[in-house]
């Protein structure tokens, strides 16, 4: 039985979409180089005559539908109507290779594909003769070619079906009847989890563990009418999911970016109130921030250094409930001189971020709220459907991931794993008994596999993964992310990864900032035809050394990094080293560079 509000996610829609009706904006989105908006009752009328076309060309209830595509339109409301259908979404990164594809579709013995484009397509042309159970293929452009005789149909096609069939004299009687059969057990959702090695295992999401958590996160951030919210992370991720739903059911209207590169346009464009995002996106804003400010005269960057300075002690004492009167008149002049006019080039006065699916350096984060903007972070995993805490307004307590939700209980076992209870845990793994025993405990309790304490402010402060934890040769424990967190700070370095697995020391793998590098070898005049050159120069490692050294002057003796390689590559989706949410396989990073790994252990002399 469900205790939510709404019970099951198309009732979230049809109620939300009934109470705003052409009243208000429910989705932004670009076509044509214009932003274009969608009311609310014309999105539940797309949602409800895709739906009519899915039934009408024989899916039914439990039918396991695999979507593939990137964040628009047609994918959300694909999401709802498979499930006002009672089928089952089965969502995918559209970097998944057609092998993958091919894994998951006969994992879960999936009846139908949608996918957005003939890219798309095409991978499913590849590996279609052998899925059995698949029988119908969706798309949402129009195709140029369709060599392999299959009964592809358009979105618009299934969409006018539904419009045109039989149905339509008793759409409404039909609509009700649908919502009203779907049960908050029923399951909503199949997400693959990408896993660092072997197959991909199915995150089983019933209807309830998805709308507990919208409802709760959505209370937790605060979404209401008047905020903008522009998503660019991607949709099939369980945690975007969420929290486009929290937004969607908060009465926000929400904003399609139009990809990755496109944000800083598109934040001038829409001057949204929110943003999901990963620590990433916030660590290269910051990057770019403070590369803007070295271009300044001596005078400028000493205002500037003076400003952050400021601004950081000033959030220190708000977060710590003292504020001093001097610091705020400081912070005043601070923000009127500096904060204020960098505000004014992103195109927006105040913003909420919310940030998740990674650790967050605290300087970053201090950084954005001297700044002016807020950043709360937030903590889950895809078996927890998948928020699990977030910062709190009014208990800011940079470091942790926040508290808790309020249906959601966490509690620390003897290793210091975290484990997690609510009804947002999922009901298991699909067609694996086995993972599902070791996942889950007798009393309901997951294990998350992640590291960390509760603080007296009682925050959750997350230190590693538990599998990522690893001993040197000297019996010493090395959180490698902790590290790499703050040899990330370095303006020269882009994305590193420790190394160390019982080994004598640590050493690291640093993928550059080659823009930074370029503009360094130009400003002490290094001459170079290429960046392995580049990156090869006694002066630029030297300096490059030299950063490291002072970030990690705090850091244990047995933590720090006594050799590095600069790679000259960046990492990419493509070729296995970065998953679809820009997380970095260490596995594959460390199987393709084993041989420059082995040669910064070969020798006794420190780079």
């Amino acid at each position: 039985m469900s205790n939510t509000k709404f019970g099951t996610l198309p009732n979230i829609a049809y109620s939300i979409c009934h109470n705003y009706l052409d009243k208000k904006i429910a989705f932004k989105y670009k076509a044509n180089g214009e932003w274009l908006n969608l009311s609310y009752l014309d999105f539940w009328d797309k949602i409800e005559s895709f739906a009519l076309g899915l039934l009408s060309l024989g899916f039914k209830k439990n039918d396991r539908i695999a979507l593939i595509s990137e964040n628009r339109l047609e994918w959300i409301i694909s999401d709802i109507a498979i499930s006002l259908i009672g089928g089952i979404t089965v969502p995918m990164f559209p970097t998944t290779t057609a092998k993958q594809i091919e894994f998951i579709l006969n994992d879960c013995s999936a009846y139908g594909i949608i996918v957005s484009n003939q890219f798309q397509l095409n991978k499913i042309y590849q590996v279609h003769n052998n899925i059995p159970s698949l029988r119908h293929f969706i798309v949402f452009d129009k195709i140029s070619e369709n060599n392999f005789d299959l009964a592809i149909k358009t979105f618009e096609e299934v969409s006018q079906i539904g419009r045109q069939s039989k149905h339509l004299t008793k759409r409404n009687e039909i609509i009700q009847s649908q919502l009203n059969n779907l049960k908050s057990e029923d399951i909503c959702t199949l997400i693959y989890t990408s896993g660092t090695t072997g197959n991909p295992k199915g995150v089983v999401l019933t209807h309830n563990n998805i709308v507990s958590n919208i409802e709760a996160a959505g209370k937790t951030i605060n979404f209401g009418e008047s905020d903008i919210f522009l998503s660019y992370l991607p949709w099939c991720h369980a945690y975007e999911h969420t929290v486009l739903y929290s937004a969607f059911s908060g009465g926000a209207t929400i904003a399609i970016a139009e990809s990755i590169d496109t944000i800083s346009l598109n934040i001038k464009e829409v001057k949204p109130t929110l943003m999901t995002t990963v620590p990433r996106l916030l660590e290269i804003i910051r990057k770019r921030i403070n590369a803007q400010i070295a271009k300044e005269s001596a005078l400028k960057r000493k205002i500037f250094e003076w400003a952050f300075k400021v601004g950081r002690k000033y959030v220190e004492e708000k977060f710590s409930g003292r504020q001093s009167f001097l610091t705020a008149k400081k912070y005043e002049i601070a923000n009127n001189l500096v904060f204020s006019k960098i505000r004014s080039k992103f195109g927006v006065d105040d913003m909420r971020f919310v940030s998740g699916g990674a650790p967050l350096h605290p300087d970053v984060n201090y950084f954005f709220w001297a700044l002016g903007y807020k950043v709360y972070e937030g903590y889950g995993l895809t078996e927890a459907s998948p928020v699990v805490t977030v910062t709190r307004e009014d208990d800011v307590e940079i470091g942790t991931v926040g508290k808790p939700l309020e249906n959601v209980e966490i509690k620390i076992a003897e290793d210091g794993e975290i484990l997690v209870r609510g009804p947002n845990v999922m009901r298991g793994y699909w067609n694996d008994l086995q993972a599902t025993r070791e996942a889950i405990d007798e009393d309901g309790w997951l294990y998350t596999g992640d590291i960390g304490y509760i603080t007296e402010r009682r925050n959750l402060k997350i230190t590693d993964r538990k599998k990522y934890i690893f001993v040197t040769s000297g019996g010493k424990n090395i959180s490698p992310q902790h590290i790499e967190n703050i040899i990330n700070q370095s303006q020269y370095v882009d994305q590193c990864i420790i190394i160390g697995d019982n080994r004598e020391y640590n050493t690291a793998l640093i993928l550059p900032n080659f823009e930074e590098l370029k503009k360094l070898a130009d400003a002490i005049g290094i001459e170079y035809s290429n960046i392995s050159e580049l990156v090869s120069n006694e002066k630029v490692i030297k300096i490059i050394k030299n950063d490291i050294d002072r970030l990690q002057k705090d850091l244990s003796k047995f933590e720090r990094v006594r050799k590095f390689a600069l790679l000259t590559e960046t990492f990419s989706i493509d070729n296995g080293e970065l998953s679809p949410k820009l997380s970095i396989r260490r596995h594959v990073v460390e199987k393709k560079f084993a041989d420059l790994i082995e040669q910064m252990y070969k020798f006794d002399d420190f780079q």
